[in-house]
């Protein structure tokens, strides 16, 4: 039974809630659960769980539940894991915490894509399924809000150090999100009056001295201009301190920042970055489009004129090619598990070896003496390779790996200069990267 995990979505924002509460632990443990499953089950609206996991994966059903829970039990907490098999995506867990440490229940789950939410409807019964959490295990702070929004703000800690978090916990309103749950000290704090007259659209005061405070209708505009003014005003009445104008214009940075740009990729590297933005954080994506439409990368510079090639200078040019060739099947050897279509030496093959460096880190994550020793001998003899097998080029061997050339056409290439220039750092490899010598070489075919 595999579960749809957020990750093997493409890199987009999604829906996170973060809930803590007391609970019970002197009472039945399925009893004191039994009123936040049985929510669960009513407001999950499309994405309910399917699937439970404590040491192994079961079908999501009370009994698969109460098992893993028995199985992950420690001598002072336990916590399982909910997800789905389909679309959406869902990363949930439910842990506790046990006397002696002070009896807790942390709910965590994050559902994929954002998007989904877009029906008030749907918005709907996820907040009256934390409203109905919240009136049964108090909470100190609770919230639902766009993951990407959150991270830009700094959270969990919203700025703070963890020191400060793990001294003060959640002493005041650091952040307004679209749900919120704040509890009956943070209320009190506040005042009560001034909390119940949050200009919000649902305020709603809780059983035990809570208070619920909900921004927007909807989730998914959290980034519109009507949204992040919700978002300001019920931040600074809650905070009188602040200044409307700095927090407005924070959220609107925030919000510029998440904006969709439009991709203007260098077209010869156009399914190198793209691949490269889907491996970056979400929140980070949009900057990282703008970066990239805004980077040229830099004319290859390891070449020389065909004329001006430098003269073979081995005894045996056969053997040369040969070791040339064995050079380059320890790349095959190192890449062939996570980039399979190094075996056939295409320029695509160049492209995945490109952004497998780039997601690996690979200057900054291996040994230096490692890479200058076997890494860029490999990826150098390769690149050469692929020249030859797809462009007609010719090795002119030379005694010394970074003077040999590989003729294509009016031009000779040096190979094992531009791996050694490639593998400089993680930025080299979109400099230096072996597509764009492949793709300058073509050109120049012919």
């Amino acid at each position: 039974m595999k579960a749809l995990s957020v990750h093997d979505l493409q890199p987009e924002d999604s829906l996170k809630l973060i809930f803590d509460a007391a609970f019970d632990s002197k009472a039945a443990l399925k009893s004191e659960l039994e009123p936040l499953l049985q929510s669960l089950d009513g407001y999950a609206n499309g994405w309910l769980p399917d699937v439970a996991e404590g040491k192994r994966r079961r079908k999501y059903a009370r009994a698969a539940i109460w098992k893993a829970l028995e199985e992950q039990r420690g001598e002072k907490s336990t916590s399982i894991g909910l997800y789905r098999t389909k679309w959406p995506a869902l990363d949930m867990s439910l842990s506790l915490w046990f006397p002696p440490l002070p009896p807790n229940l942390g709910v965590f789950i994050n559902v994929k894509p954002l998007s989904f939410f877009s029906e008030v409807e749907r918005c709907r019964h996820f907040v009256e399924m934390v409203r109905t959490w919240a009136s049964r295990y108090p909470v100190a702070y609770a919230m639902a809000h766009s993951a990407d929004d959150r991270a830009l703000a700094g959270a969990p800690n919203f700025g703070r150090d963890d020191e400060t978090e793990y001294r003060d916990g959640f002493d005041k309103i650091y952040e307004v999100c679209w749900l919120n749950v704040f509890g009956s000290r943070l209320v009190e704090s506040v005042g009560r009056e001034r909390m119940l007259s949050t200009p919000a659209w649902r305020v709603e005061e809780l059983p035990n001295g809570g208070v619920l405070v909900v921004t927007r209708p909807t989730v998914t505009d959290f980034a519109s201009e009507e949204a992040r003014l919700a978002q300001a005003r019920a931040h600074c009445h809650l905070r009188p301190d602040l200044d409307f104008d700095t927090v407005l214009r924070t959220l609107r940075e925030r919000s510029a920042t998440l904006a969709p740009v439009e991709p203007r990729f260098h077209p010869a590297l156009a399914s190198l970055l793209s691949r490269v933005v889907d491996d970056v954080a979400s929140y980070k994506r949009q900057r990282k489009i703008a970066e990239l439409n805004a980077w040229q990368p830099p004319e290859p510079e390891e070449w020389r004129p065909a004329d001006s090639a430098l003269p073979s200078d081995v005894e045996d040019p056969e053997r040369a090619c040969a070791h040339y060739r064995y050079l380059a099947e320890h790349l095959v050897a190192l890449l062939h598990t996570k980039v399979p279509s190094v075996f056939e030496a295409t320029p695509e093959s160049l492209t995945e070896a490109d952004f497998y460096f780039w997601h690996e880190e690979f200057p900054t994550s291996r040994l230096r003496e490692n890479i200058d020793a076997h890494a860029v001998p490999a990826i150098g003899a390769y690149l050469g390779q692929v020249l030859v097998r797809n462009l007609g080029g010719r090795w002119i061997p030379r005694e010394k790996l970074e003077e040999a050339q590989v003729l294509v056409g009016h031009r000779v290439w040096f190979p094992f200069v531009r791996a050694r220039h490639y593998m400089r750092s993680r930025q080299a490899l979109l400099d230096y990267s072996l597509t764009r010598l492949y793709r300058v070489a073509e050109r120049h075919r012919p």
